[in-house]
């Protein structure tokens, strides 16, 4: 069920859902797209990081700068693919840019303050997004393959195979992504 499953997302990222039917194009315009939501669209999010960055040059490598600069730049067009080639089009491109900059941030920066408070955000970030999509299965089947997307939105599937040997179990997946040292 699109709409049903739109919903549970938009609640997992803390974002209103409208009172109207959603699908796949409705989803990913309020997600990527959409200026000024609550929760922050894709697009919003990235328009905020780089002005954070513009304000805090001295501590942002130049690479980090450029990487956000280019990516910034860039949206008007990818949004433009993804109308014309669907919404995996943008979300790929999203993600690679997001790995180039956690990548450059980790090969560039000093291992001072402002290096550890980034290392922080991001773990906040992560504990955050990884109660909020274990709250989002509360009540489902221990065999549901819901818990199979979880893992993948955690980027963890993989991990989570290797650990248990391709035995998927609701109470395994919330052990592992809650206590399992090799969870990512």
């Amino acid at each position: 069920d699109p709409d049903h499953a739109s919903r549970v997302l938009l609640r997992v990222l803390g974002i209103d859902a409208p009172d109207t039917v959603l699908d796949v194009w409705s989803l990913t315009e309020l997600v990527a797209f959409s200026r000024g939501v609550q929760g922050g669209s894709i697009v919003d999010s990235i328009s905020e990081a780089r002005e954070n960055a513009r304000g805090a040059r001295e501590v942002t490598s130049t690479e980090m700068w450029e990487c956000l600069n280019t990516t910034y730049n860039a949206l008007a067009d990818r949004e433009r693919a993804a109308r014309r080639l669907g919404p995996h089009e943008f979300f790929t491109y999203v993600e690679g840019r997001a790995a180039q900059f956690a990548g450059l941030a980790d090969s560039t920066l000093s291992r001072d303050d402002g290096y550890r408070f980034l290392v922080l955000g991001r773990s906040i970030e992560r504990v955050d997004m990884t109660v909020r999509l274990l709250l989002s299965r509360v009540g489902d089947r221990a065999s549901s393959p819901a818990w199979v997307t979880l893992l993948r939105s955690a980027g963890a599937h993989d991990t989570y195979l290797r650990t248990y040997r391709g035995v998927l179990d609701a109470s395994r997946v919330v052990e592992f992504m809650l206590l399992d040292r090799l969870f990512p």
